[in-house]
């Protein structure tokens, strides 16, 4: 299936495990109305909520649970004339994978309301633990026939894990069936690294170890774990955010140019970045801890676990022998920011002195691309400061999605890849055999994790990350 078109889904019947959660209060929920809002969505849909029984709410419960999550996180408000008729088709189907008559029923309902042919899609926002169960039932039940399913990260925690649960996958879904879900790779400015680089002769010649001598991803959050402690404890900064998003979004940007933007071109270039990066190497690596982290609630009082990460990793072909990327994100720091910087090797001669001393010659020859939503890209470069002298100072061009771009036309990462799965378009999810490569270069640093080290809340993380990037510098927190 090509990118360049955007069919209209078919027919559907949605199943949203997980429907009382919090993803699918702030994240999935409002993104289906927004689609509605926008006439994106298929003719006729039907999407059915379903949790535990604990959990289980009425139809009319689901809807005002579904209103109240809209009113808070939905660009579109409820006081949208389409809000009824978005109302009218959400309803509730309790699951228990021991018991799962009242969710079968359900679906062949909304299948009989609907009529003709009608595809199914289930959005497994449920943990990982439940991942398995939820599969075995969706094919022990007959549901599964045919259908398209969403599975949310983590995939797995290391190599061994990903493994079984890709197997578990497959004894019901072919992996054409399967989506899994990164909602990065989902977000226009990410997307539009395709579009910079292979749209445009500027840059393409140049995005190679011949010019770029670096490239950084940076993702440091202001947020702390916020309650999340048993969670995050037996996760850490490097399995929640290193394997999930930052080597998808490192793949973007490495990789060579597919033969078209079909699903298997853009993938198959995708996974010959992952066979590429070489295994981490403990020793360039840098753990942290923010002070306080373990006074959180379910954080153990001895905790290991590392709250931020920094990484270099190498890919290891003929476009980027040589450069080193260094990946870095964690909770409690100076700023949320999403960044990528390829910073460019300095011209050979240094003809031109520089204007002051926290100019250093070369420094600002970077490209800068921030995809947090709406995104921005930035060229910074030196030119001569006016005046009698030669002397250079720093300069900027700037390109902003929400200066260029009407917002309305924008979709969230999940609104974009909720879509595309519904018309069976894999090209921004991850193949079974790319998330066991990145468990597999992960193991290394799995197996034998340097010690964490404190950082302070609102810092950019321990001293030493300066050291794991020298001679470069963190383009953060010098924007």
């Amino acid at each position: 299936m090509s990118r360049n078109s955007s069919p209209k889904p078919d027919n559907h019947v949605i199943v949203l495990f997980g429907a009382t959660g919090d993803l699918a209060k702030r994240k999935l929920l409002p993104g289906f109305f927004h689609l509605h809002a926008a006439g994106l969505l298929p003719k006729e849909y039907r999407i059915i909520g379903t949790a535990p029984p604990q959990y289980a709410l009425t139809d009319e419960q689901f809807r005002e649970h579904a209103e109240e999550a809209c009113e808070d996180f939905c660009i579109t408000k409820p006081t949208d004339p389409s809000w009824p008729s978005f109302a009218a088709r959400l309803s509730f189907g309790a699951a228990e994978p021991d018991n799962p008559t009242a969710l079968v029923e359900a679906v062949h309902r909304a299948e009989k309301e609907i009529g003709g042919t009608v595809r199914r899609l289930y959005h497994l926002a449920v943990p990982p633990a439940a991942f398995t169960s939820v599969v075995r039932m969706l094919g022990a039940t007959g549901l599964a026939t045919g259908a398209r399913v969403i599975v949310e990260k983590p995939f797995g925690t290391d190599l061994a894990s990903a493994r079984a649960l890709n197997n578990a996958v497959h004894e019901v879904f072919d992996e054409s069936q399967v989506f899994r879900i990164d909602h990065f790779l989902g977000k226009e400015s990410v997307d539009n690294i395709l579009a910079f680089r292979f749209a445009n002769g500027l840059y393409e010649p140049i995005w190679n170890r011949q010019h770029i001598r670096y490239v950084e991803i940076d993702v440091p959050e202001t947020l702390t774990i916020k309650g999340r402690g048993a969670f995050y404890d037996a996760t850490g900064a490097y399995r929640d955010m290193v394997v999930t998003h930052l080597f998808q979004v490192l793949a973007f940007v490495a990789m060579e140019s597919p033969v078209s933007l079909s699903a298997k071109h853009l993938r198959d270039e995708k996974e010959k970045v992952f066979e590429a990066v070489r295994p981490i190497d403990v020793r360039h690596v840098v753990r942290g801890q923010y002070d306080g982290y373990r006074s959180e609630p379910g954080v153990a009082a001895d905790s290991q676990t590392e709250t931020m990460v920094a990484v270099r990793a190498e890919v290891d072909n003929w476009r980027w022998h040589g450069v080193p990327f260094f990946l870095r994100s964690g909770k409690a720091m100076g700023v949320s920011r999403q960044i990528i910087v390829l910073g460019f090797q300095p011209p050979p001669m240094r003809m031109f002195p520089a204007h002051r001393k926290d100019t250093p010659y070369g420094r600002q020859n970077e490209i800068v691309i921030d995809f947090a939503d709406p995104g921005a890209i930035k060229v910074y470069f030196l030119t001569k400061v006016p005046g009698a002298q030669l002397t250079l100072g720093n300069a900027e061009m700037a390109f902003y999605y929400k200066d260029s771009f009407a917002a309305s036309h924008m979709l969230e990462g999940y609104e974009h890849l909720t879509l595309m799965a519904m018309v069976g378009d894999p090209s921004l999810f991850t193949r079974s055999d790319g998330i066991e490569r990145l468990w597999e270069i992960s193991t290394p640093l799995l197996d034998n994790p340097p010690p964490v080290e404190p950082y302070p809340v609102g810092s950019y993380g321990p001293e030493s990350m300066k050291r794991l990037i020298a001679p470069y510098h963190w383009h953060l927190p010098h924007v």
